[in-house]
C-alpha cells in the first residue's frame, strides 16, 4: 500500500526553484514574491484526472486572480509534452518541467513518488513571503478540486486585510 508522503507543512519556507516553462523560458518561485502562489504538482500530462483537475483550475483562474494569486502546474514531464498538453486543454498558466534532474523540485517539497518516477497529486499555497500556508496530497486517482486552495487564499487575504 502506497503511503502518501508528508508534504512540506505550513510554516516552512517554500524551497525556491527555477524550472523551464518553454524551451527558452524559465519560471522561478522568487519571481512571485509579494503575491500568493498556488503550486499544483501532478503526476503526468494527458492522464484523465490531471486533465480534469487542471481544466478546473483554468476555469477558476479568475477566482485565484481575485486574491492576486499565481497558479503554476509542475510535473516530471518534459516541456514539449507540457506545451502540447496546455495547448490541447487550453491552459493559460505555466506548466513547469521538473524533468532534469527528474523530480528534483517534487523531492524538495516531499511529494516525489520514487516507485513511479512521478510526483504526487499535491497542492501548496505559498504566501507573498515565500512561506507554505497550506499543503495537501490527494490520492493520485482523485481530483482534489479547489476548495482547499480557495479557503487557504481566503485565509491569507483575511490575515493581510485592513
Amino acid at each position: 500500500m502506497h503511503q502518501p508522503p508528508t508534504p512540506l507543512p505550513p510554516g516552512k519556507k517554500a524551497p525556491d526553484f527555477e524550472l523551464p516553462s518553454t524551451p527558452d523560458q524559465t519560471v522561478s518561485l522568487a519571481e512571485f514574491r509579494g503575491r500568493p502562489v498556488i503550486l499544483a504538482f501532478y503526476p503526468e500530462d494527458w492522464s484523465p484526472v490531471c486533465s480534469d483537475q487542471l481544466a478546473l483550475y483554468q476555469e477558476l483562474l479568475p477566482e485565484f486572480r481575485k486574491f492576486d494569486a499565481e497558479l503554476v502546474g509542475i510535473s516530471v514531464d518534459g516541456i514539449w509534452s507540457h506545451l502540447a498538453f496546455a495547448k490541447d486543454r487550453n491552459l493559460h498558466f505555466p506548466l513547469l518541467a521538473d524533468f532534469e534532474p527528474k523530480g528534483e523540485v517534487a523531492r524538495t517539497y516531499r511529494v516525489y513518488r520514487s516507485n513511479e518516477g512521478t510526483s504526487e497529486r499535491a497542492l501548496f499555497v505559498i504566501d507573498g513571503d515565500g512561506v507554505v500556508q497550506w499543503s495537501y496530497v490527494s490520492p493520485v486517482g482523485i481530483n482534489p478540486g479547489a476548495d482547499g486552495i480557495l479557503r487557504a487564499l481566503d485565509g491569507l487575504a483575511r490575515e493581510g486585510g485592513p
